[in-house]
């Protein structure tokens, strides 16, 4: 244990300081000011947060606003706007999105203003001060709800003068937070599209101070349509790129063959996707979307922070084509039949949170969803809410990691488009992973290992260079422990692939495990790492694991002939659940319907092969 803590504080020194050839190789954690650095920093944020200007977040009781949320990912102290709670973050986030939502932009704390010439309508009067109680249908917040889920807009206030007056309030206090080099405000909104109960949500980002007004599913709730809106904004100078999220709860119509509510997908609608969504946000607090057990039973840890049931409509979501993992392998089938592929997404995450902050530590949560969980006896309420958006079943947060020269809206959106990030289920996980077709073996422990990897392959996000040779590709890949979270497990590399009879295929490989384990030959698994949870203490030791784990793996099940994606997933040791925390700080039972650990993990964007034409050499 000695050997390894003092290792670990070793390498994190180093790294902060960038004062040893090896940090410099891999990146300092992005944590101050300087030059730009060609070799990539890691920088970590929120890419998906929610305001009082966002219409559900103010209707479930939320009074934070961007001030807030911008003060808290720095790391100064916040009051929670329901519970009165002081709030501080333990480790500040290098950027912050926030995205409220499109429709009705800004104007439900404007109804409850008495100084703002809003409030004086009938409605407002009712959002101000109800006389009927929120579960009364008729009620000014189930109108608002009501409306969202329906995309149907009370006239009055989506006016676009309106709207553009609250976006430009918005930009004016991102400005005002925005410190390139130390701290980045990213511009963007989410587009709601939810017939139904579908999720088809994305948020949209800006490379600069983005447009005059978001687009809204008032608007249209056909991705198509908000694709449009993005291909004339960049026709107008303004460079931007939506991120899907909670493909688990779309209805299986995320990740579908066919266009949404329509008939098969063609080329352009494909080419079209393509374009404008380069990520998929991976995980946050309405469940993960890597995979799920039905889909891929011989994944052990496929069991994740699941959430199935649809938004507002208590109906569980259809599991096919709703998933990650699949749609990699489904968009390569697609690629071959129309010549674009619509699902080739990188690797983001984030919190969805809509308390105007993100609980990422999941020893420090404090809920998601202002006052409907802002106490542990509301957060550990099993009968609370069917439709699972509180109660233990949510999980704690996502965030982004990416790998950029330096901290600014420009730098971090290039990154972002492409695809050299990664997600994680909420802990700070250092990653890198990079393809090749002849690393040696001992690469990962070069003190060049970046300069050389970038040199003679390509990082995460990425294609693999062409090449004739039937060769197998190689692979470097590192992780780091987060310092203020547990031991790492293993790194395994999970390979998608269009099999030899066409279909979706998948296959994964433990190639780097902590406490020198072995993978049995015969099965491919490795033994579990153990677990050091004291449930009645909600503690655990790293007595188990390593600080860092790495290595060099070349594929031997590679065929020169079959297209194939191939990202990490990085697992630490079992720590306790936020839900376990809560449960034992405050003297309450334990949860029973979610595990009461949890391995946190990382996740990144994948490195793509495609088979040369031989007959075009293209």
């Amino acid at each position: 244990m000695k050997t390894r803590t003092l290792r670990l504080i070793s390498i994190v020194a180093a790294l902060a300081l960038g004062n040893s050839c090896f940090a410099s190789s891999i990146g300092e954690p992005g944590r101050s000011a300087g030059k730009a650095n060609p070799l990539k920093n890691v920088y970590f944020g929120e890419e998906h947060l929610h305001t009082k200007a966002s219409p559900d977040s103010f209707a479930i009781g939320n009074r934070g606003d961007w001030d807030d949320a911008y003060n808290y990912a720095k790391g100064k102290e916040i009051i929670h706007s329901t519970s009165g709670k002081k709030l501080k973050k333990r480790t500040p986030y290098d950027f912050v999105a926030i995205t409220d939502h499109a429709e009705y932009f800004g104007v439900m704390p404007r109804l409850i203003d008495p100084k703002d010439p809003l409030s004086k309508s009938a409605f407002a009067q009712e959002l101000a001060h109800p006389t009927m109680k929120p579960t009364n249908p008729k009620s000014a917040i189930n109108t608002i709800l009501g409306s969202i889920l329906t995309s149907t807009a009370m006239p009055e206030y989506v006016k676009p003068d309106l709207i553009q007056e609250n976006w430009a309030r918005y930009l004016k206090v991102a400005e005002a937070h925005n410190d390139p080099g130390k701290f980045t405000t990213l511009i963007g909104f989410e587009w709601t599209s939810i017939p139904n109960g579908r999720n088809m949500h994305r948020n949209v980002f800006f490379r600069g101070k983005g447009p005059i007004a978001p687009y809204s599913a008032f608007d249209s709730y056909y991705p198509q349509d908000l694709w449009t809106y993005q291909e004339v904004q960049r026709n107008e100078g303004n460079d931007n790129f939506a991120i899907p999220h909670n493909a688990n709860v779309s209805d299986g119509w995320m990740f579908s063959p066919n266009k949404f509510l329509g008939g098969p997908m063609d080329a352009n609608y494909a080419r079209r996707q393509a374009l404008n969504e380069p990520l998929f946000e991976m995980s946050q607090v309405k469940g993960a979307s890597e995979v799920h057990p039905y889909l891929s039973p011989n994944d052990e840890f496929a069991d994740f922070e699941q959430f199935n049931n649809m938004i507002n409509v208590g109906m569980p979501s259809q599991i096919k084509y709703g998933y990650y993992r699949q749609a990699l392998a489904d968009g390569m089938i697609l690629e071959n039949k129309l010549g674009y592929n619509p699902f080739k997404y990188g690797v983001a995450a984030g919190s969805d949170s809509h308390s105007a902050f993100s609980s990422n530590e999941e020893f420090a949560f404090e809920g998601a969803h202002a006052a409907v969980d802002d106490t542990p006896a509301k957060r550990l309420n099993e009968e609370v809410n069917p439709s699972g958006e509180a109660g233990p079943v949510v999980g704690s947060s996502g965030l982004t990691a990416v790998w950029a020269q330096e901290n600014t809206r420009a730098s971090l959106f290039d990154a972002m488009k492409a695809k050299e990030t990664y997600g994680t289920s909420g802990t700070m996980i250092r990653l890198r992973f990079f393809g090749g077709w002849d690393f040696p073996k001992n690469l990962v422990k070069d003190k060049n290992f970046i300069k050389m990897a970038y040199a003679n392959g390509v990082p995460m996000g990425q294609d693999m260079p062409k090449k004739t040779s039937a060769k197998a590709p190689t692979f470097a890949v590192w992780a780091l422990k987060d310092p203020e979270s547990a031991n790492l497990d293993r790194i395994q590399i999970i390979k998608s692939f269009i099999n030899k009879w066409g279909r979706a295929d998948e296959k994964i490989y433990n190639v780097a495990l902590s406490d020198e384990r072995k993978v049995n030959p015969k099965t491919g698994k490795a033994p579990a790492v153990g677990n050091t949870v004291n449930l009645k203490t909600a503690t655990y030791t790293n007595t188990i694991g390593d600080t860092q784990l790495s290595t060099v793996w070349t594929d031997p099940d590679f065929d020169v002939t079959q297209k194939a994606a191939y990202y990490v997933r990085v697992l630490e040791i079992p720590t306790p659940r936020w839900s376990t925390y809560d449960a034992v700080r405050n003297k309450l039972p334990l949860p029973t319907i979610v595990p009461l650990t949890i391995q946190e993990r990382a996740w990144s964007s994948p490195i793509w092969y495609t088979p040369l034409n031989r007959k075009n050499k293209k």
